[in-house]
């Protein structure tokens, strides 16, 4: 505990003791004030009563070398994600954050590309690529970014076309046989009319080692995104922004690695029964116009959103468990999206204040096929050499077909209408005092059915019937409206700002959607409810130099109803019960913890930055969830780490005459975090640090760079998510990665 003394106490120091600190321009270099569009309007960072991270130019340079969204998170404390299946990220703010792997459950943080929501935890792994900055926001926000923003809100910020925007070519190698291309172009051509198009291209072999068959089933890169933005600074009597992306996987998803197997880092025991290639799709198309209606500024964003997934993997990660071919599982998932979605704002600046007003709709379908089966399939007739695991069991005793049941099929189909009414108003109460207020109401409407069907070795296709006691089919809905809001109050001391603040949202209920066992997955019974959290946040922002900034906050949340994948018992017709591994709800939990973040332009040439986060979680259980009360009572929710510090350093310096140089690296220690509710030792993954540098070479006058970087250059083997099925398995962490990167800016 003695870091979390010291720090703040520093930064007061450092704060009050500005004229001691102070530089002369020419030794060094000022920090440019930080914008961000997490509040109406452009404000500067150091304004707004919330603890509110923009991952900018600098840091982005490093997230050149990512793989996806998640990556993004070993910039920043107390955040973290759980992968699963490849492209399924749940980020975790704050301890905040269900782990689920089912695609029908939306994360905790919202998650939004160029404001537009993104509905499903699949589409959360989205690609990175010319990227203007990414503004991640901490604690519940349910007025302006609406629901399932109960841990926070991510926005991830493309490059806008427009005067003076930057042009390039990127070609890099590294490890593994990594192939990274990209590139961006765009002009203005006059009239208020300017485009931007930009791609990426990336390939890799796979990452991880699989001992036990084919070498793709640890991964395989293969992936490309474009991105097409249209501008028009004039039209329609206002100011219209189109954005357009397609973006394509066509690669190998990792397989999970069994904990019952004695593997070495970085390696998995998958056989070449599992392995499948993935044939994903992501697309959309939005429409950001605004016009001023002379005090009133009003803005509408239209969008689509969608995409077709296929991909499958050894389901228990593992090969055939004793010897037996039986207990060997594989499984296939067939998706299809669609989301629609229009807001209205209304805002006005007023003489000691602003105001805003908004109205958003949407609309969205899911449909999801999954296959569960053992050996080789017949994709035609959908039959397996072997019965999967479970099969006798889940037929019941009265099967449709005397002959052995073989593959599990199961289809769900989903729909959510969504309508919303919000506002958000800053209110200048003195000079120096301002107040917050926002109010948000949702009406939500969501629809779901599914069915389990059993092919059988003859042929015969019949319903799931477990133990002769019901057809696994059913069909039930959620129509619930919800009220959150946030109020904050900001008083200016001079060399910084003080806030408090408390907020409240929510994360929607929903199906389990799964239908192996019976229709109560459907029922009543079987769903999950609405988690909501309400959090108390009191800080300090700072300035006390221009080379010189800082942040501390304190906050509690009081966690209600956290969705967490457990073991459940379901009730049967018959006064019976079975247990299925579930989304369900936990009583209550309580977070509260301490951050810090400061960044120093110490000479002209060396910026450093640190962060550090104490987080503290636990569950309070008192129900009977399965008669398991106990095992979850007292424990830290899963993925909360109780410490996570990053320090990053970046110097930039003339090497010679004719080439410019710039060396960085950013380290992030994260402490021992559980993977799922029950808190067992066997399933924490001990506290580790990762450290990722580039080494930059800028060649004066002509354009070019070489870019020398490496990831997790500590070479750490952690487990990025887990769960229950045969065994405990966990996806696991890329090993070090290393490349080059000529770029080519013109």
């Amino acid at each position: 505990m003695k870091p979390s003394c010291a720090l703040p106490a520093s930064l007061v120091l450092l704060s009050f003791a500005a004229p001691a600190l102070a530089q002369s321009q020419d030794e060094a270099r000022r920090l440019d004030p930080v914008v961000t569009t997490a509040v109406p309007g452009a404000v500067p960072l150091s304004d707004i009563p919330m603890s509110v991270s923009v991952i900018g130019a600098d840091d982005l340079k490093l997230a050149n070398a990512y793989l996806g969204a998640d990556d993004v998170t070993d910039l920043l404390t107390g955040v973290d994600a759980a992968v699963a299946n490849g492209t399924q990220v749940a980020f975790q703010i704050r301890g905040i954050g269900a782990v689920d792997h089912q695609a029908l459950t939306p994360g905790a943080a919202a998650v939004y590309a160029d404001g537009v929501y993104l509905a499903t935890n699949v589409q959360t792994g989205l690609m990175l690529y010319d990227l203007e900055r990414i503004e991640v926001l901490k604690g519940p926000q349910g007025t302006l970014y609406g629901r399932n923003a109960s841990g926070g809100a991510i926005n991830f910020i493309s490059v806008r076309p427009g005067e003076g925007q930057s042009r390039y070519l990127s070609a890099g190698y590294g490890n593994f046989n990594r192939v990274d291309l990209g590139g961006a172009y765009g002009e203005s051509l006059g009239g208020g009319f300017s485009y931007r198009l930009a791609g990426r291209y990336l390939a890799r072999d796979a990452a991880l080692d699989n001992v036990a068959g084919p070498e793709d089933a640890g991964g395989v890169r293969d992936e490309f995104g474009l991105r097409l933005g249209l501008n028009w600074d004039e039209m329609l009597g206002g100011r219209l922004l189109v954005r357009t992306h397609y973006e394509e996987d066509n690669g190998v998803n990792a397989s999970p690695r069994n904990d019952s197997l004695d593997l070495g880092d970085h390696e998995i025991a998958v056989e070449g029964t599992g392995t499948q290639d993935t044939d994903n799709a992501f697309y959309g198309v939005s429409a950001d116009y605004t016009r001023d209606l002379g005090r009133w500024e009003l803005s509408s964003l239209t969008a689509f959103e969608g995409y077709a997934q296929q991909y499958g993997f050894d389901f228990d990660g593992a090969h055939a468990l004793f010897g037996n071919a039986a207990l060997s599982a594989n499984l296939s998932y067939d998706r299809s999206f669609r989301q629609y979605s229009q807001e209205f704002r209304l805002q006005t600046d007023w003489t000691g204040g602003h105001t805003m007003f908004g109205l958003s709709a949407s609309t969205d379908d899911f449909s999801q096929t999954y296959t569960i089966w053992c050996g080789e399939l017949d994709k035609a007739t959908l039959i397996g050499t072997c019965p999967y695991v479970g099969a006798a069991s889940r037929a019941g005793p009265t099967p449709v077909s005397p002959s052995r049941a073989m593959t599990l099929v199961t289809d769900i189909n989903q729909s959510r209408d969504t309508l919303a009414a919000f506002t958000h108003n800053d209110f200048d109460l003195t000079d120096r005092l301002t107040a917050t207020l926002g109010l948000r109401v949702t009406h939500e409407e969501i629809d779901g059915h599914g069915s389990g069907r059993h092919v059988f070795e003859d042929g015969t296709i019949g319903y799931n019937n477990v133990n002769g006691l019901g057809l696994a089919f059913g069909s039930n809905t959620i129509d619930e409206t919800r009220l959150s809001g946030n109020a904050a109050l900001a008083y200016d001391l001079g060399p910084g700002t003080a806030y408090a603040s408390v907020a409240n949202s929510y994360k929607s209920g929903g199906f389990n959607g799964e239908v192996q066992n019976n229709a109560t997955h459907f029922a009543d019974e079987g769903l999950f409810n609405v988690e909501s959290v309400t959090a108390y946040e009191v800080g300090y922002k700072a300035q006390p130099t221009e080379a010189l900034t800082w942040t501390l906050a304190a906050f509690w949340q009081d966690y209600d109803s956290p969705q967490a994948r457990i073991f459940v018992n379901f009730p049967l017709p018959d006064g019976s019960s079975i247990t299925s591994n579930s989304l369900s709800n936990l009583d209550a939990a309580t977070v509260y913890g301490a951050e810090a973040d400061v960044t120093w332009a110490a000479t002209e040439g060396l910026t450093l930055d640190a962060g550090l986060t104490l987080l503290d979680t636990e569950i309070d259980q008192s129900s009977d969830i399965g008669g398991n009360a106990a095992a979850f009572d007292g424990n830290p929710l899963p993925f909360a780490s109780d410490v996570s510090a990053t320090l990053g350093a970046r110097y930039d310096f003339a090497l010679t005459p004719g080439v410019d140089a710039s060396l960085a690296a950013h380290a992030k220690y994260r402490g021992d975090y559980y993977l799922d509710p029950e808190g067992l030792e066997a399933r924490m993954q001990k506290g580790f640090t990762t450290l990722q540098a580039e080494a930059t070479f800028a060649f004066v006058d002509t354009g070019l760079s070489l870019t020398l970087w490496g990831r997790n250059l500590t070479d750490e083997d952690y487990a990025l998510s887990g769960y229950g099925f045969i065994g405990y398995n966990t996806f696991r962490s890329d090993p070090r990665t290393w490349g080059v990167r000529l770029d080519y800016s013109f």
